[in-house]
C-alpha cells in the first residue's frame, strides 16, 4: 500500500544507510505504533533508488524544500553529527516554527524496539557516557533478591523437581540433568545445570537449536514449552554463577566466535567489545531477550538478541527487573511454543 494512502503520524527518516532501513523496517512491521514512513532523504544524491517501497525524497540539501512539500509530522534523523552539521538550522526551525517533532534515531530505536541500535555505536558514545555504569547498590540489591527467590523457588518446586527427574529417566536413557560449561560475568566460565531435554548426542553436534529439533525428547518438548529445564539453575543462583534475571550465557565453545562477530557490526566503523558490556552482569535464568525475543539459531540472531540484552544493561534497573519476571511467569503459566 502507498505510504501516503496510509493513516498515522508521518514519519520522515533523515537517511538511507543500513540503520536508517533497519529503523523504517521496525516502524513498517508495528503499525500498531501510530507511525508510517512517507519517505527518506539521503545525504547525497542516489537517484530514484526507493528501500522497502519506501521513496527517498531528495537530498538534505533540499530539506526545507521536502518539509513543505510532504509535510511531516516528525522527523527522525539518522545521519551523523558531521553530515547534519550545515543543516541543523533547518530542523531547528521547523521544529519550534511548524511544531514538527524531531528526534534522534538512536533514541527513537531504542523507545520502540526495546533494544540497542549496536550498528550506530560508536567508541566516542561509548566512553563518555553514563550508560552502562551500574550502581553498586542496585546490584547488590538485585543479587540479594536473587538468592532469596533461588532458596524459595528450590524449596517450593523440589516436589515437582524429583517427578521431573523420574519423567526424563524413564522417557529416554541418559542423565537427568545436562551440564554444560557456560561464560559468566566477567567472561568466568561456569558448569549450567538444566534437565536434560534431548538424546544424548553419540558426537559432537551444533550448539543451534534448530539443529537439534530432532533431538529433543517428548518431555523435553513440554519442559522446553514451559520453561521447566532452567529450574536446576536455581543451584547455580546460590553457587553465584548466576541471578534470577540476566543475559543468558553462551557456550564457552562458541565464546571466540560470539566476541569476533559482535565486534564487526558497527556502521560506525569503531570496533566496539560490545561482549565485554555482555558480561558487565551475572547471566540470568531469564531476561530481556528471553521474553522479547526467541531462540536463536544462526549468528544473525544471535547479534539480534544481543541487541536486547545491551539494552537491558544500559537500563538495568529492579523495575525492568520486575517486568521481565512478570513476562517469565506468563510463560511459565501459558507456555511458550519456540520458533526454529
Amino acid at each position: 500500500m502507498p505510504a501516503g494512502k496510509m493513516a498515522g503520524k508521518r514519519v520522515l527518516i533523515l537517511g538511507t544507510g543500513m540503520f536508517a532501513l533497519a529503523l523504517a523496517n521496525e516502524i513498517l512491521t508495528r503499525p500498531h505504533c501510530g507511525l508510517y514512513v512517507i519517505g527518506l532523504v539521503t545525504e547525497r544524491d542516489h537517484g530514484s533508488v526507493h528501500a522497502l517501497n519506501i521513496p527517498v525524497l531528495g537530498e538534505i540539501t533540499q530539506l526545507q524544500r521536502i518539509i513543505l512539500e510532504y509535510k511531516p509530522d516528525r522527523i527522525i534523523v539518522t545521519l551523523n553529527d558531521q553530515a547534519m552539521a550545515r543543516h541543523c538550522h533547518s530542523l531547528v526551525e521547523e521544529k519550534f516554527f511548524r511544531q514538527i517533532q524531531v528526534d534522534d534515531g538512536e533514541e527513537f530505536y531504542e523507545k520502540l524496539t526495546g533494544k540497542l541500535a549496536i550498528d550506530t555505536l560508536s567508541q566516542r558514545s561509548i566512553i563518555y557516557s553514563q550508560d552502562f555504569q551500574l550502581p553498586a547498590h542496585t546490584l547488590y540489591v538485585s543479587r540479594a533478591l536473587s538468592v532469596v527467590f533461588a532458596l524459595l523457588g528450590l524449596i517450593v518446586m523440589i516436589p515437582l523437581m524429583a517427578l521431573i527427574a523420574i519423567v526424563i529417566k524413564l522417557d529416554s536413557p541418559g542423565p537427568v540433568l545436562f551440564i554444560q560449561k557456560r561464560v559468566g560475568m566477567g567472561h568466568r566460565p561456569f558448569n549450567l545445570l538444566k534437565f536434560r531435554t534431548m538424546l544424548t548426542a553419540q558426537e559432537k553436534t551444533s550448539e543451534w537449536a534448530g539443529d537439534n529439533a530432532a533431538r529433543i525428547t517428548r518431555s523435553g518438548h513440554i519442559l522446553r514449552k514451559f520453561r521447566l529445564d532452567e529450574l536446576p539453575q536455581f543451584i547455580n543462583v546460590l553457587r553465584s554463577d548466576m541471578n534470577i534475571v540476566g543475559p543468558r550465557p553462551h557456550p564457552v565453545s562458541n565464546y571466540e566466535l560470539y566476541a569476533l562477530v559482535s565486534r564487526n557490526t558497527p556502521e560506525s566503523g569503531d570496533q566496539i567489545p560490545y561482549y565485554y558490556l555482555r558480561c558487565l552482569v551475572r547471566p540470568g535464568i531469564t531476561g530481556w531477550a528471553q521474553v522479547k525475543y526467541r531462540y536463536a539459531n544462526n549468528l544473525g540472531e544471535e547479534i539480534e538478541k544481543l541487541r536486547f540484552d545491551l539494552y537491558y544493561i544500559k537500563h538495568y534497573s529492579l523495575w525492568l527487573d520486575a517486568r521481565i519476571l512478570l513476562e517469565t511467569i506468563k510463560v511459565v503459566v501459558m507456555g511458550h511454543e519456540h520458533r526454529y
